[in-house]
Parts: structure tokens; C-alpha cells; sequence
């Protein structure tokens, strides 16, 4: 399994990095895990093609992680057209609030006659679901965002990665990353400051608790950005970054 970093960045965009995206590819199957607002320049960046795409995966319903739908639709029906089917996995709420986001920032869109069939499976966590070849467990986490919240665990080929998705600390979190190959867990702050976000502090004191053989962070904010390296010297995990490429 590779997994591929599109985007890295908190909902503002720190560091100058993309919303939330991740590619996971095994086997000539690739599924998408979230696409926010600003995830189709770290796309573009990448050289991506959204034909190439076999499924997509949304873990919450906040722009900065699924608010590039609108886009990536608009994009496969006119810019680089797409003729395969397109399904789209999410929580419960994705079809409604997708149609409002669509016709927020486009309207009249909803009622396209689309190029390809493209159809969204709202999924309550906890869920299994294979999705594109791959096999999803969905486990519901702490961040409002008027929908579950879920952390999730691909598996493929032997291989398992685990996502948190956006969430303070759970004990949620160890079920879902028990013996991934790559746990990848969010850590937006140095000091419990947001709400429904991780912080390096109750991470680092969770660290002996993680059952994942790699442990990467994601999603930072610019005070955990400006302290990577002393997060590194207490013993910390390594940061994602746009465009990273980790194969497992």
C-alpha cells in the first residue's frame, strides 16, 4: 500500500500547506480520504488525475475536509472528464450538505446531467465497508461538526493504515490504530486550545498507549510548526507534509 500526503494543513491553510487529502494506492485500486476546500492545489501539484480515483472516503463534514467536493465533481464533468463511477462514503448528512455546498458556490449545479454516475453511501460509524478494493472500519471520534466524526482504518494486501481524522483525545483512537502498519493522527497545537483538536501534550502522553508500528502527525497548526523539531527531541513522531509519499 502507498499513501500519498496531498494535503497536511489545519482548516486555515498554516504554513502555506493544503487542506486534509490523503491517496492511498494498492493493487491499481486508489481511494481518496477527504478533500477539502484547498485540497485540488496540493491535486494539482501532485499532477493527480481524478480519473484515477476508484473511491473517496470523507471522515467529517467541515470544509477543510470535504468542501472540495463541489470542485472535484465540477472538474471530472468538464475539465478532465471522467466516464467510471464515482462512490462517495461519508457520515450521515454528506448528501444534503454537499447539494448546499454545490449550489452555495455554484448554483444551479445540483440539477447537471452528469457524464459519469456518481452516487454518495452515507455510513454511521461504526461501520465496515469495502470501498474500491479496500477494507474500511469507521469508529466515531470527538469533533462537532453537525455529523459523526469518524477515525478510520484501511487495509489492503496485508498492509493497514489508520487515520484520526479531526478529533481530541479518545480512547477510540488506540482501537482504530492497533497494530496499523501507519497510524496518521492529527496534532493541531502545543497546549489544549481548540476544541475537538489534539494537542502535543495529551499525544505525547498517549504515546506508550498507540499500538501502531509508525505513528506520523498531521493537521498542524503553526505553534506545532514552529516546534517540530522540539516535539522530535522529547521523542515525538515524524510530521507529514504535502506531497510526501510513504509506501507500507
Amino acid at each position: 500500500m502507498q499513501v500519498t500526503f496531498v494535503g497536511t494543513g489545519d482548516a486555515f491553510g498554516s504554513g502555506g500547506r493544503a487542506h486534509t487529502c490523503l491517496r492511498l494506492d494498492h493493487d491499481g485500486r486508489a481511494l481518496m480520504i477527504d478533500f477539502g476546500a484547498g485540497s485540488i492545489i496540493g491535486w494539482r501539484r501532485l499532477g493527480f488525475s481524478f480519473n484515477d480515483i476508484d473511491g473517496l472516503l470523507i471522515t467529517h463534514l467541515h470544509g477543510d475536509h470535504f468542501g472540495g467536493l463541489p470542485f472535484l465533481l465540477l472538474e471530472a464533468q468538464f475539465v478532465d472528464p471522467r466516464d467510471k463511477p464515482l462512490p462517495i462514503y461519508g457520515p450521515p448528512g454528506l448528501r444534503s450538505r454537499l447539494a448546499m455546498a454545490m449550489e452555495a458556490f455554484f448554483p444551479g449545479t445540483t440539477g447537471i446531467k452528469w457524464r459519469f454516475p456518481w452516487e454518495i453511501h452515507e455510513i454511521a460509524p461504526p461501520s465496515r465497508e469495502t470501498i474500491a478494493g479496500f477494507a474500511v472500519r469507521t469508529m466515531e471520534v470527538v469533533h462537532a461538526s453537525g455529523a459523526p466524526a469518524t477515525a478510520v482504518k484501511i487495509e489492503a494486501g496485508g498492509k493497514s493504515f489508520a487515520f484520526s481524522g479531526d478529533t481530541a483525545w479518545t480512547d477510540a483512537l488506540l482501537d482504530i490504530s492497533a497494530e496499523a502498519d501507519l497510524f496518521v493522527c492529527e496534532c493541531h497545537s502545543m497546549a489544549p486550545k481548540a476544541p475537538g483538536h489534539m494537542d502535543w501534550p495529551r499525544l505525547r502522553e498517549n504515546l506508550p498507549r498507540i499500538g501502531a508500528r509508525r505513528l506520523m502527525i498531521t493537521h498542524m497548526g503553526p505553534e506545532v510548526l514552529a516546534n517540530l523539531d522540539a516535539i522530535r527531541a522529547e521523542g515525538g513522531p515524524d510530521a507529514a507534509h504535502d506531497g510526501l509519499v510513504v509506501k507500507i
